[in-house]
């Protein structure tokens, strides 16, 4: 069986407050996006010893036993019997990138296992089970534009954005740890909802809706903010870093031109 776990965008991210146990609450609006990795599992014919897990696409620099997709196959193992299988990994999505993909995988391959070995757990109940697996997996159980609260489990269904728009997505060789976006930021104190500023239209995001680690994560990295930058300059009517980064997007009107000096960043170019 054969899967393909979107990537999402973040459009808008607020940190709202240090946690006890850790975290910190935030909100923002988690918006799926058609960039994709893809995921196949067998069943073997003949009974094998152990789960086999195979990656190709973009490197994935963790032992396999540390994959979310792996994560994900044992969590499952404790609702229901599932043999050993065989997995295969395709990454397009890159880590690091502030996209999700190793949640987005995570959480697909919860929702498939179910259906396919279990037929017995509730959406809530996956939701559950998600967030033993990060923060923002419990959205990709949804997949649907979100606004998210908490740790990013809070999960409230907003309107999605009108058909035709275009998506870029540029990725520089920069790994952001999400600990080191962390480090130095502030809570951010506005008036304003998040919810309400995301309902105005994209006309007016740009001078209403900012991503907190910005703050933090483009003085360490100028070509990310350069990068956000260019994309404005070719039209963009609103432009991003995506989650803690280092990523950006840009949301078009149309397809836009992509110059040579940024092209080698593009990682997505199509509809939203």
């Amino acid at each position: 069986m054969v899967i393909f776990p979107r990537a999402k965008i973040n459009i808008g991210l607020r940190i709202t407050g240090k946690r006890d146990d850790g975290y910190h609450n935030l909100e923002t609006v988690f918006y799926p996006v058609r960039l994709c990795d893809a995921l196949e599992f067998v069943v073997p014919e003949q009974p094998v010893k152990e789960d086999e897990l195979a990656c190709t696409g973009i490197a994935v620099d963790s032992d396999p036993e540390d994959n979310l997709v792996i994560k994900a196959l044992r969590k499952m193992r404790e609702y229901c019997d599932i043999p050993f299988i065989r997995i295969h990994l395709h990454k397009i999505i890159p880590s690091g990138a502030g996209l999700g993909g190793g949640s987005s995988d995570a959480a697909a391959f919860l929702k498939v296992l179910n259906r396919y070995f279990c037929f017995r757990l509730k959406e809530e109940e996956l939701k559950k089970a998600a967030l033993e697996l990060g923060s923002d997996c419990p959205f990709f159980i949804y997949d649907q534009p979100c606004f998210a609260e908490g740790r990013g489990e809070i999960l409230t269904p907003v309107d999605k954005q009108p058909d035709g728009l275009h998506l870029i997505i540029l990725k520089p060789d920069i790994h952001v740890s999400t600990r080191d976006a962390f480090e130095g930021c502030m809570v951010s104190r506005r008036e304003d909802s998040l919810v309400s500023s995301y309902n105005a239209g994209m006309n007016r995001w740009r001078d209403r809706i900012g991503n907190d680690f910005e703050k933090t994560v483009f003085p360490k990295y100028p070509v990310i903010r350069e990068l956000k930058e260019a994309l404005y300059k070719q039209g963009a009517i609103y432009s991003s870093m995506s989650g803690s980064g280092s990523a950006v997007y840009g949301i078009f009107a149309g397809k836009p031109g992509i110059p040579d000096d940024i092209s080698k960043y593009v990682v997505y170019s199509g509809i939203l």
